[in-house]
């Protein structure tokens, strides 16, 4: 609470969405290029726009970062990451490519296809991507 007007300032949740795509019993991670987690692998996905509903913000986020068009074939879950600031409230999909050119652009710099065995040690925003993931994996 600000102490000369009294204004509260909530730690409010910034709302993010992503995808995992699957392809052949493989989910698609890309590999970022920018801090934080530079050099980590990452579930395509990020922050909404202010008046962007989640299943737009995924499919605009997989089409930044891996030039593809997907289909989203249902909400995997809903996660809460605490352990970034701000907090995040991340909406993930299940998705299918619909089409595109695959390739790593935006905040990715190497895609790649990884079955539930797989998977990289080096995950991305642990708070909330492995949970993510193992979800993916008990659907598998």
């Amino acid at each position: 609470m600000c102490r000369s007007c009294g204004q509260i300032a909530y730690e409010n949740a910034k709302p993010c969405a992503g995808a995992l795509v699957v392809r052949d019993g493989k989910v698609l991670l890309v590999k970022r290029g920018v801090t934080p987690y530079r050099g980590w692998w990452d579930i395509p996905g990020g922050y909404l726009e202010a008046d962007e509903h989640p299943e737009a913000g995924a499919r605009r986020e997989l089409r930044e970062e891996t030039g593809l068009r997907v289909r989203l074939r249902g909400l995997l879950g809903v996660y809460v990451d605490r352990q970034i600031r701000p907090h995040s409230l991340n909406f993930y999909y299940l998705a299918e490519v619909s089409g595109g050119r695959e390739r790593a652009s935006d905040d990715a710099v190497e895609l790649g296809w990884f079955g539930p065995g797989e998977l990289p040690a080096r995950i991305a925003y642990p708070g909330h991507a492995k949970a993510v993931l193992a979800d993916w994996r008990r659907r598998v």
